[in-house]
């Protein structure tokens, strides 16, 4: 059950790539999904490979530059940052056997993973694993993946974390349901599987302990979860940003004063762009402290967990009211379809709504900063 082998790319330069994603964004937009051919760019460029061991043909890259990388493909496409934002699956997958990793990471450190966990559905045990059956939703990045995952519910397996089975993408049906005002173009259909076998050692509990000690597998997984998502909002949000910042800069037709010279529009994009930075800062010195932590100790401590979880929510929350007040800042012309105005706010809009990032996710912050109970994914 290997992955596909690595697929040739011409070399080709982050910057050249990033163009190519802002010239084709309408594109996208149109086909409800990433095309593969930005898929092999984003392999080119070490998203897949990220989070991979470098015994396995990996970067073992941290998390703050990795989520810098995502940070830089959403401000040209939010829908393709999403995409490339499932490179962190390598994390995922770090609870398999070591024997089942090695095979798919070793044959190609570039696997694409998608996954539809929810709600997991029954699988019968069989002679050679699980039969699984059902139609499973969200499968964000699902039409440029090599494997594909779906959440299961196995008879005697009580663990309150879903089961995931993982299967070659060509065993998977795609179901066309993914039509979204936001986040249009991540292709986040439904899966189906009918009657699929998988054996238990090509199965995960998600959020389980991972069975290598490799530092990036020590970062807390649902942490790392939400701010790969999370830094979606920071690029779209800084896309709008800048798009105030070039048109506002232009001397107007009518001889008026060029929009950067109006008092309010310098005080609501200041205000805006304080909460860029400021969310900015906070997500990515909490992460280049816990990753130091990492240096020191098996695992980061308590508070550094809760904080890891609090700032990826900042960062969706802050980066959607940004990008809002950019928005309001573009006059009527913004209200155009597929302007890149109200494409970002509501694309990074989208990102908060996430149950990852969700108005939930301060509840589960607070709680666990006064010792009460707290949801799943909080320590």
């Amino acid at each position: 059950m290997n992955a596909q082998a690595p697929v040739a790319q011409k070399p080709e330069t982050k910057d050249a790539v990033l163009d190519s994603i802002r010239a084709r964004a309408t594109e996208f937009q149109s086909l409800r999904h990433i095309p593969q051919d930005v898929v092999n760019q984003f392999k080119a460029l070490g998203v897949y490979r990220a989070f991979v061991p470098e015994r396995f043909g990996g970067s073992d890259m941290s998390p703050s530059a990795f989520c810098r990388l995502i940070e830089d493909i959403s401000a040209a496409d939010a829908s393709a940052g999403w995409v490339a934002s499932f490179g962190v699956s390598a994390t995922y997958l770090a609870t398999l056997p070591v024997e089942t990793y090695t095979k798919i990471f070793r044959t190609n450190p570039d696997t694409v993973f998608a996954g539809a966990m929810f709600p997991p559905q029954t699988a019968k045990t069989v002679d050679g694993g699980y039969e699984v059956r059902g139609q499973w939703p969200w499968g964000s990045g699902i039409m440029g993946a090599d494997l594909a995952g779906a959440g299961i519910k196995v008879e005697g397996n009580d663990t309150k974390l879903p089961l995931i089975a993982i299967m070659p993408r060509e065993k998977v049906e795609v179901v066309d349901t993914w039509k979204t005002v936001g986040l249009a173009a991540t292709g986040s259909h439904d899966i189906k599987v009918d009657g699929v076998v998988v054996p238990p050692e090509w199965t995960f509990v998600r959020g389980a302990k991972p069975s290598m000690d490799d530092k990036q597998f020590r970062y807390p997984s649902m942490a790392l979860a939400s701010q790969v998502l999370a830094v979606v909002a920071l690029g779209a949000a800084r896309a709008a940003l800048d798009y105030i910042h070039e048109s506002a800069s232009r001397q107007s037709v009518t001889g008026a004063p060029k929009p950067g010279a109006r008092p309010y529009l310098q005080a609501e994009y200041a205000k805006a762009r304080g909460l860029y930075l400021g969310a900015r800062a906070a997500f990515y010195d909490t992460q280049d402290e816990a990753w130091e932590q990492l240096d020191h100790q098996e695992a980061v401590d308590r508070d550094m967990h809760v904080r890891l979880r609090l700032v990826a929510s900042k960062a969706a929350r802050d980066g959607a009211e940004a990008a809002r007040l950019a928005f309001a800042l573009g006059g009527s012309n913004a209200i155009e379809q597929g302007h890149p105005l109200i494409r970002n706010m509501i694309d990074a809009a989208s990102v908060a709504q996430h149950a990852f990032l969700s108005e939930g996710t301060f509840t589960g912050a607070g709680a666990a900063m006064f010792d009460e109970p707290t949801m799943p994914g909080y320590p």
